[in-house]
This record gives C-alpha cells, structure tokens and sequence, in this order.
C-alpha cells in the first residue's frame, strides 16, 4: 500500500501520529494534574508539602494558566521561526525533562519541574493542535471529525494516567506516581520523532509574502471580521474552562472530604475520579460527532458558535449536579454527598466539551489567515490559560479560611482522649470532631464522642478568636443551635526532628473549621458557578446570527457533488 493511501480510521495517516503523540503527552500531563493538589495539601508526615487547600488551589490556578498562557509565544515562534513540527519537538524534550525532575523529591525540583512542563506545553499544545488542521484541505469535510477522533485520542491519555498515575501517586509514593507520568511523555516524544515521515508535508515553517518595506501584509477586511469572532469565541472559552476545571481543583479536594467513596468495601482513591471525564469522551466521543453531523446534514444549526454556546450552558447544568451532593452532605454533620451527584456532574460536563472542545480547535483552524494560525491557536491556548487561573481563583473563594490553632495540653492531660494522646505519643497528626455553640457569650468547643470540653487544650489567638465566634454567630438559629466543627493538629515538621518521638505534646499546630461555614461557601460557589456558565452560553446564542454573518462563510463544507 502506497504511504498516499494509508488512512487512519479514513482520515491522513498523519492524524495516527498526533493522535498518540497527544495521547502519550496528556497521559503525563493529566496523571500528573490528578496528584498535584492532593501532593501540596498533604501533610508533610504524608509526603506532601504541608500547604493549605487555599494555597494549593492558588498555586494549581497559577500552574495551570502559565501552562496555556505560554502557548501565545509558542505559536508565535512556530510562525514565525521554527515552524510548528519543530517547536513541538523541542516542546516534547522539555516536558521529558520537566517530569523526570518532578519525580525527585526536593522542594527545588518540585518548582523546576514544573517549570520546565509550562515551557514545554508552551511549545507543544498549541502546535500540535494546528498541525492536525493542517492534514486537511480548506473546506473538508472531515476536518472536524479529525479533530473529534484527536480529541478522544487527548482522552484516553488522560483516562489512563489519572488512572494510573493517581493510584500509584496517592496510594504509593506521590514522586513515583510523578515519575510514571514522565515515562508517559517518553513514549509520547519517541511517537513523534518515528512518524515523521508521516508529517513530511505538515508543520512546516510557512513562508509569509510580505511587502516592499519587508513587513507582514496587513489583514483584509474579511480575515479583521473573523478574528473578531475568534476573539469573541475566546471570551466563552475562558467562562466554559473557569468552570470546567474545577475538575483537578475543587471537585478533586471536594470529592476526596465530601463524597462516599466507598464501593462496598472499597473505598476508590479520590484521584481516580479525574479519570471519569476522559472515560466518558472515550465513550461518548463518537455518539456526539455522530449527533451533530446528522443535525448539519438535515439542515439545521450546527454552526461551532452554537456548538460552543449549548456545550457551555449543558456543562453549567453540571454543577446544579454538585450542589446537590452539597445539600445532601449538609443535611447531617459530617455528612457527605452520594457517589452518583459526582458522576452525572462529570458527565453532563463531558458532554459540554465534547460540543465545545474539539470543534472550538477544528474553528481556529478555519478562521485564522495562514501566516497567523499557530499564533492564533497559541493564542486560544492563552485564553484557556486565564480560565484556568480564574478557576484557580473560584475555588479558593470556596474555601473556608480555617483558624489557626496551638496545643497547649500535653499527652497527659489529653489522656481521656485517648486516640490524640496515642498521636502525641507517637509524633502523628490528629484530626478530632466537635459541637460548636456559644453559651453566655462564649465560645463552646465540646468533642463529639466524649462529650468533653475541648477549650482547656488550645489556644487561639484574639483576632482569630473573633472571627472564629463571629463565623459561628452569623449561621447560628434556634432551629439549629450548634454547629460542628473539624480539628486538625500536627507536629512542626523541625520540631519533630529535633524532639523525636518526644511525645509530650510540644510544637503542636493545626487550625478548626465550622462545617456549616465550609458547606455554605461551597454551594454558593456551585450555584454562581451554574449561573454564570448557563449566562454566558444563551448570550452567545442571543447573538448568533450576527457574529455568523462576520465570518465570511468560513465554516461552508465543500460539495462532493
């Protein structure tokens, strides 16, 4: 058979090529998304760096918008440079180094390592993804199923390493699990480096004609028109990924501390979980294209726009799903959400991108001058980027700022707490349950299984005190008089080197959280969240019309006739 003739699943031979090279590169990078949260809120004593959620969530929004913001000049020197086969090569070295640095366990090299993965998928993502436009004619056909068939092969890379990197992450050593998802991209860079004889005519440097005075030729008129729409469809995507990120952030710490896990007797780690949603694209992936290839062959709307608009108002609708489960964990203290409020939320949001995602690329494509498109594609990614940080952002307003707490009980005054003594005796953390009220203007911090006053045993500072009874104060109601609240201490981890299994109680930190005050925050974040996304999408559909007729007929398919 002639290399002209070779197809993969009827599309180029070269679409085989990007398919497991993504494959390889998003199984690292999502196998490592589903652990990094988890990694930096765990406690040192368990491997992690010790950091509040708060933080965690802050660092992952500031992560993950570096990672796509750098896509701007990574496009940029695609087109203008080294073309965009290129770039992605050296993108793919630079992210077999940044994970292999992130399996050391060293504080340097947990920021190295992640450094070197911004730079990388700077230089991948955005070229990657314009490459596979480019195995295909203007007006094609199967261009957007291409990218849909690109997409699932994304999802089935990250499927497998949020599902193997999160397991042996979290329940093993956090750096192998880091470590796996660099081997990962190994396998990713050598697809890549094989099948170039497969891209021979893809990716390449594109020469720009340009005037007298040595300049770009400036855009037409139509090309001004369709970059405004291209702007415009990049203000949905940073809505539809503020919210659907909330995936490797607050769905990922929420369904670790709010939703039963259990299985039987099994009780599933809560870093597999980021491996629904690519299980369903998996699933769902073709079902869909299918849906909306029918729905434009019988004439009726199926333009990107409207795609992007109905997949940003279904994945909305996702997070009515884990307001849900936050009402039901409300209902009782310490309660906790049932599995399948988690589950119908990843899928309604899988059915958003797979209307979204895939088509927004195949449109860039389409829209974007020649001379321009990596550019423009980088600067999708950007955009992406900024929704990440937002989500960033949205899920550390979910959170609760806990009080800070000292231990000033030693191991032998704790003795009727007989499980935190045997921690202080052995140097561990400890979490205890408790009823909160307040009773003749003070404070009442009673622990929920002996029935015995706690407030002896801790200090809390005046300011923190304050917020601590005003927080209280503003949900207490004769309907329900006491709240409840977690207590978490550890040992300072200097402290405990020098002080070694010491066990009087010493150096003894943590912080208390209200319950109530955590449940309330995050379903009024759950439901702004639905608001917004569901706003956004049917706004895009108010305008339709108008921004179709800006884009100059660029999404008409060529007739086979």
């Amino acid at each position: 058979m002639s290399e002209k003739k070779q197809t993969f699943f009827g599309h180029p031979i070269g679409l085989a090529i990007l398919f497991f090279t993504e494959m390889w590169e998003r199984f690292s990078y999502y196998g490592m998304r589903a652990l990094l949260v988890l990694y930096i809120a765990s406690t040192v004593e368990n491997g992690g760096l010790g950091w509040t959620e708060s933080e965690a969530l802050a660092l992952y929004g500031s992560y993950t918008m570096l990672v796509y913001l750098l896509g701007v000049p990574g496009g940029w020197i695609a087109d203008r440079f080294l073309g965009q086969k290129k770039t992605v090569m050296i993108g793919g070295l630079l992210l077999c180094a940044g994970h292999g640095v992130l399996a050391l366990e060293s504080i340097w090299a947990f920021y190295a390592g992640l450094a070197l993965i911004v730079l990388g998928v700077g230089g991948l993502k955005p070229n990657i993804s314009t490459m596979v436009g480019g195995l295909y004619e203007k007006g094609d056909a199967k261009r957007d199923q291409g990218f849909t068939l690109f997409y699932i092969g994304i999802n089935t890379g990250a499927f497998l390493g949020a599902l193997l990197v999160g397991y042996v992450g979290e329940k093993i050593s956090w750096h192998l699990g880091f470590g796996l998802a660099g081997i990962g991209m190994l396998l990713g860079q050598i697809v890549f480096v094989w099948g170039q004889k497969y891209l021979k005519n893809v990716g390449n440097l594109v020469v720009v004609e340009r005037n007298d005075s040595g300049e770009a030729m400036p855009l037409t008129s139509q090309e001004k028109d369709r970059m405004l729409v291209l702007i415009i469809s990049y203000l949905i995507v940073v809505i539809f990924w503020a919210a659907f990120e909330q995936a490797g952030g607050l769905m990922n710490l929420y369904a670790s501390e709010k939703i039963d896990r259990f299985v039987g007797s099994f009780e599933i780690p809560a870093s597999m979980f980021q491996s629904v949603n690519s299980f369903f694209i998996m699933t769902f992936g073709t079902i869909v294209g299918s849906y909306w290839l029918a729905r434009q062959n019988s004439g009726k709307e199926s333009s990107a726009l409207f795609k992007m608009a109905v997949g940003t108002v279904i994945m909305g609708l996702g997070f009515l799903m884990m307001a849900g489960a936050s009402v039901e964990a409300s209902s009782e203290p310490f309660g906790k959400g049932a599995l399948h409020w988690l589950i119908l939320a990843y899928w309604l949001h899988t059915m958003g991108e797979l209307c979204l995602s895939p088509v927004s690329l195949s449109f860039i494509t389409k829209l974007s001058p020649a001379r321009y498109v990596a550019s423009m594609m980088g600067l999708y990614w950007a955009f992406v980027g900024f929704g990440n940080k937002l989500a960033g952002e949205i899920g550390k307003a979910s959170r609760a700022e806990p009080i800070k707490i000292e231990l000033v009980g030693t191991k032998k005054s704790l003795a009727d707490f007989q499980e935190v003594a045997k921690a202080i005796g052995q140097d561990k953390e400890f979490k205890l349950r408790a009823s909160v009220y307040m009773e003749n203007g003070e404070l009442q911090v009673v622990e929920l299984k002996t029935k015995k006053d706690l407030a002896p045993f801790f200090r809390v500072d005046e300011e923190h005190r304050e917020q601590l009874e005003e927080e209280v104060t503003e949900i207490l109601t004769e309907e329900q008089p006491r709240l409840h609240a977690t207590l978490r201490l550890e040992k300072d981890a200097e402290a405990k080197k020098i002080e070694k299994n010491q066990g009087d109680g010493k150096n003894y930190s943590g912080t208390i959280l209200v319950e109530e005050v955590q449940n309330k925050r995050e379903l009024n974040i759950f439901l702004f969240i639905t608001i917004l996304s569901v706003g956004c999408g049917m706004l895009l559909i108010i305008f339709l019309k108008k921004l179709k007729r800006l884009t100059h007929g660029a999404e008409e398919v060529k007739s086979d006739h």
